[in-house]
């Protein structure tokens, strides 16, 4: 499989990772990892089947002798601490990525000044080329 294949096999969440423009796993801060990790866990199939499984189990638990019987008064308080949380979860992630998406568009930024520079010099050099070639051939 050729890299380009292998590049394109991978999961589009994990291209970037190891994009040139994009600071790496030991160059980010213990928040941004933590930021990157909290993101793909919460927003994972993993996520949603586990808590469905914490869910049914809290109210099977508890259906009438449990430490929170039915209306389930503090699984309500639980799930509204965990959507406070979520939020400001959510807002961390959202932050980090657009700062990979700053830094990449930096990056193509950068490299779009870099091949205007290129093609203006090939430009120049093909019209100085073109210029000695007509100069050097007879004239008819």
């Amino acid at each position: 499989m050729s890299s380009f294949r292998r590049l394109h096999a991978t999961r589009p969440s994990r291209l970037w990772k190891r994009h040139p423009a994009v600071r790496s796993e030991e160059q980010l801060t213990l928040g941004e990892r933590a930021a990157d990790k909290m993101r793909n866990g919460m927003g994972s199939w993993g996520f949603v089947l586990g808590s469905i499984i914490f869910l049914a189990g809290w109210m099977i638990g508890n259906r009438d002798v449990g430490f929170d019987p039915y209306p389930f008064i503090l699984l309500n308080l639980v799930l509204s601490c965990l959507a406070a949380m979520q939020g400001a979860i959510l807002l961390i992630a959202a932050r980090r990525s657009d700062q990979v998406s700053a830094e990449l568009a930096t990056h193509d930024y950068d490299t779009n000044l870099r091949s205007a520079e290129m093609i203006e010099r090939i430009a120049a050099l093909t019209t100085e080329i073109h210029e000695q070639t007509v100069q050097a051939s007879p004239s008819n």
